[in-house]
């Protein structure tokens, strides 16, 4: 694969803070490979780990070789670096099968399986890190970094210095020794010269260069983009709910959906050049052209579904776009009824609702008796009979008249009933 540049990539897409001296011209010498670590705390991804994800694919697709460091070890100590308390610790098993789940979220940005000279390598920190016993560590690495180096890192300084801190313990302090030898290991044996990450990394990540030099007696760069906000000061990838998850199972398509779908403008603008692998000539054209009409969010709507198609797959954006419909009177009976529950109640999130027995469902409801006596979503009988003369009342997106009777063959999802007067006003029948 012929080699791009790859920091001039990263330049116009918003995402270099800083880099080391000499870096742009060892990576246009010959094919290099570079490495970010993942948190394996949880069994998913969020879309905060998704710059550094975009890092890793922008470098691989630029000719160079990726790898994904799982922090098998450093996630039973906990990473410092922007935090004000200790985490909590992970067994072995766990620390694994959220390894396996990584990898295969990662290898919908990254081509692992290919047998390309360059194809992205999957690595865990723990199989290295275990054999070393603790008197050995020390004496062999800890030996070539001082405290007064260690405690010089801001990561350090924050923690001890902070309003109401704690201090730290030993345990974390150790943090940015740990990941300085993870860069030494894998430059000795994987011929991997550059570490990259987010700004809140720069001090470990420049620990991993100092004992490439003492130690290895090469030299390792660095690369660090910055933290991405919102527009308004707020932090990227949280929700009122919190994290946005890559996992379906933890955030629906259609949430994740919304989530880009609701982008500032000023924010829609920085992130369709992070986010997405659209070239720069596309996104200009896609800038100018939402500039000229901006209420129609064209920006917005490429930004979300190109980074749902990414994260979930093209089926998964078109329910989502369904769904997003749902709400605005361009949706089906036949839309409503394709909807999982998940995504169903995702939708109608914050809709009123009241619970009927399954044995009266069974029987079969009035709709009048539907509308006011047994939910309250009308005030009264005389309401709910004007409403349907008025032909404004649907049950499931279909408009019904007085006589009309609700029972178990209107249920989405043998569970739900949407019932619906005019355009925006809704309530949910809940089966129990």
């Amino acid at each position: 694969m012929k080699l791009k540049n790859f920091v001039e990539e990263l330049k116009w897409r918003g995402m270099i803070h800083d880099v080391m001296p000499d870096t742009e011209m060892h990576l246009t010498e010959q094919m290099r490979s570079a490495y970010i670590g993942f948190d394996p705390t949880a069994d998913s991804l969020h879309i905060g780990n998704l710059v550094p994800i975009m890092l890793l694919a922008f470098y691989q697709r630029c000719g160079h070789k990726p790898i994904a460091l799982v922090g098998g070890a450093t996630g039973m100590i906990g990473d410092p670096s922007g935090k004000s308390n200790e985490r909590n610790l992970l067994d072995e098993k766990t620390l694994h099968h959220n390894q396996e789940c990584v990898h295969k979220q990662l290898a919908k940005f990254l081509d692992f399986s290919s047998e390309v000279e360059n194809k992205a390598t999957i690595l865990n920190n723990y199989d290295w890190m275990k054999e070393f016993f603790f008197l050995d560590f020390i004496r062999d690495i800890g030996k070539h970094i001082t405290v007064n180096y260690m405690m010089a890192k801001d990561s350090v300084k924050s923690r001890l210095t902070g309003e109401g801190a704690d201090g730290m313990s030993f345990t974390e302090f150790t943090y940015q020794m740990v990941q300085g030898y993870d860069f030494l290991h894998l430059y000795k044996n994987h011929d991997c010269t550059l570490q990259m990450g987010g700004s809140d990394q720069w001090g470990n990540i420049t620990t991993g260069t100092e004992l490439i030099r003492r130690i290895g007696g090469g030299k390792g760069y660095a690369l660090t983009c910055p933290l991405i906000t919102k527009n308004d000061g707020s932090k990227f990838g949280k929700s009122e709910g919190g994290n946005i998850w890559l996992d379906p199972k933890r955030t629906s398509p259609y949430k994740f959906y919304q989530y880009w779908l609701n982008t500032a403008d000023e924010d829609a603008e920085k992130y369709i050049k992070i986010f997405t692998f659209l070239d720069q000539e596309t996104i200009n054209t896609l800038i100018k052209d939402h500039k000229k009409e901006p209420h129609v969010r064209l920006l917005q709507k490429r930004l979300a579904e190109e980074v749902t198609v990414t994260v979930h797959n093209e089926v998964a954006l078109n329910n989502a776009i369904k769904a997003s419909n749902m709400l605005f009177g361009k949706s089906t009976s036949e839309d409503l009824i394709e909807l999982d529950t998940t995504t169903f109640l995702d939708v109608f999130e914050g809709v009123p609702q009241a619970e009927i027995s399954r044995s009266e469902i069974e029987i079969g409801i009035d709709i009048i008796r539907a509308l006011s006596e047994k939910t309250g979503f009308l005030k009264s009988n005389s309401e709910a009979r004007r409403a349907l003369k008025e032909n404004s009342v649907a049950v499931n997106k279909i408009k019904v008249s007085e006589g009309f009777s609700i029972n178990s063959s209107n249920l989405i999802n043998e569970q739900f009933v949407l019932l619906q007067r005019g355009k925006k006003n809704y309530f949910i029948l809940k089966i129990v």
